[in-house]
């Protein structure tokens, strides 16, 4: 659904919101229409109480063979995959359970925001696998080396205050993760939408390329932003002593 300026996806398939097929093929058709619909922001929330994701379809893991396994997992991880290539800004409203492929979707996203019942984890070692959809690679990007293996060789989970000391959250919200995933994506949507996608092009550079490659990315990004009617407009502000409309046509 897309609110104005915002799209919402809404993850609605009780009891636990599983990454069925059916279900990885909807958040897909979700995400062709974010970006059809050219929105800056969209979030990811939840419809089902007490669950964000639940993960993988186990039901379907446990009768398939390892092509039907093969097909699925390629399935998920390029559906999730998409997420950090689009030009909106996502955030992942996590509010109960956010557990291994639900943790690798939202980690896929700009933003996560945890709601007091958040409970973030990744369990597949105690089916004898691992998170194969991002799990090994963004959780360690996030946190660090030695909390990424504790969550990953424990499968426990961590609450919504230690998710955000810990980085697997970037805020806490003391009414839900979706009230304040609402309230980051208004203050997002009042910032120019070039600076906001250059400054996390510029972020991502940071963790993927050594150092003087980051520095090359943030000189051509900002170079590209002055010769911007964003950038005129915020300038123009200033010297006017006004505040600057991002949103109106120049």
């Amino acid at each position: 659904m897309v609110d104005g300026r915002i799209a919402i996806v809404t993850l609605d398939d009780p009891p636990a919101n599983a990454l069925s097929l059916g279900m990885t093929d909807a958040l897909a058709a979700a995400l062709d229409t974010i970006e059809e619909s050219g929105v800056p922001v969209a979030i990811f929330r939840s419809a089902v109480p007490g669950f964000f994701v639940a993960g993988a379809d186990l039901k379907l893991l446990g009768y398939a063979d390892g092509a039907v396994f093969g097909d699925y997992m390629v399935r998920l991880r390029g559906t999730i995959e998409r997420i950090p290539l689009m030009q909106a800004v996502t955030i992942a409203a996590l509010d109960g359970h956010t557990l291994g492929g639900g943790l690798e979707l939202a980690a896929a996203c700009t933003f996560r925001v945890g709601g007091p019942d958040a409970k973030l984890g990744v369990p597949e070692i105690k089916l004898g696998l691992l998170p194969g959809a991002g799990g090994t690679q963004r959780l360690p990007r996030m946190t660090s080396r030695g909390t990424a293996l504790d969550l990953l060789l424990t499968g426990r989970s961590a609450g919504a205050e230690e998710a955000l000391r810990v980085g697997l959250i970037d805020r806490l919200d003391p009414v839900s993760g979706e009230a304040g995933a609402r309230a980051l994506a208004e203050r997002l949507l009042q910032m120019p939408t070039s600076a906001v996608t250059a400054i996390v092009r510029c972020v991502d550079a940071a963790s993927d390329l050594p150092l003087e490659q980051g520095l090359e990315v943030e000189g051509r990004e900002i170079l590209a932003l002055f010769d911007g009617a964003d950038a005129r407009e915020g300038l123009t502000a200033f010297l006017e002593k006004r505040r600057p409309d991002f949103g109106r046509p120049r």
